[in-house]
Parts: C-alpha cells; structure tokens; sequence
C-alpha cells in the first residue's frame, strides 16, 4: 500500500518541475528571472516579413522605372525581353507592368511631377 503522504509529495514535485520547464520559477524583485529568458515561440511572421518585403522592393523598382522611361518605352523594352532567349522571356513576365505598377507609377508622377 502506498504512502498517500509520498503520493502528494510526488504531484507537487511533478507541479513545481513543471512551471520551472515553462519558465517559473521564485524570482527576486526587479532581476531578470528565468521567465525572461524563456524562448519565445516562432510565428509566420518573420517567414513572411522577408517575402513581403521582396515583393513590396520589386513593385517599387518596376514604379520607378516606369515612371522615368514612360508606359511605351517600358512597354517596348518589355517586349524585346519577351521575345528574347533564355531567361529573358521569364524577365518580361515579371517586369509586365501590372495594375500595381501603373498605380504607384502614377502616384509618382503626381508626387514628383
């Protein structure tokens, strides 16, 4: 027959090991305990922030090029890479002015002038 005194020693060692795994523990006032240091867990964020901000560089890079050569240059010069060889097809793909392009092209141009 067991102990019932050991049985309730052993949940409060399993309670007090537990919040010591999650971080607590008896912290003096104003230290920096071990709930401090305790890591943080990962959200998508920092996996899309990288992406978002490729996206948001490449769609200023086409506006501004956009805007100083003008929509029919832009649009020739696009479609010499279009007719091209190689990765050049895929370049005018990516480098087709958009509604996004034209948008912030013409934000510019109101902007600057």
């Amino acid at each position: 027959m067991a102990d019932p005194n050991l049985r309730d020693f052993a949940r409060r060692v399993a309670r007090i090991e537990k919040t010591h795994a999650d971080g607590g523990g008896f912290d003096a006032e104003g230290t920096l305990g071990r709930r401090y240091f305790a890591r943080r867990r990962r959200r998508l964020f920092p996996i899309l922030a990288p992406f978002l901000f490729f996206l948001i560089c490449g769609f200023a890079l086409k506006a501004t090029i956009h805007y100083q050569v003008g929509a029919e240059v832009y649009q020739a010069r696009v479609e010499r890479l279009k007719a091209g060889s190689g990765l050049s097809p895929l370049g005018g793909m990516l480098m087709q002015a958009d509604p996004v392009t034209r948008l912030l092209s013409q934000q510019l141009r109101q902007m600057l002038g």
